[in-house]
């Protein structure tokens, strides 16, 4: 049993080693695809995904809001 968890253990850290590596390898290349380049496309990133962010992030909360006025209108209460 403490060779399956060794075992799960290194290869656990292989893992984190290999994710680590591949996003080096990512932000490097997008560095110089976009940053040395001086092109505008990092600032398009950055409005999309923010844009894309805060609408996942109030995704929960308008949908708990549809559920509230679907339920006001099928008891015929009043929205406040």
């Amino acid at each position: 049993m403490a060779l399956r968890a060794l075992y799960n253990e290194i290869r656990g850290m292989k893992v984190r080693e290999n994710v680590k590596k591949s996003a080096d390898q990512a932000v490097d290349h997008y560095i110089e695809k976009y940053i040395e380049a001086s092109k505008p496309d990092p600032l398009f990133h950055v409005c999309f995904g923010g844009m894309a962010f805060s609408y996942l992030v109030a995704l929960p909360w308008e949908r708990a809001h549809l559920a509230h006025l679907e339920e006001m209108e099928r008891t015929g209460g009043k929205h406040h």
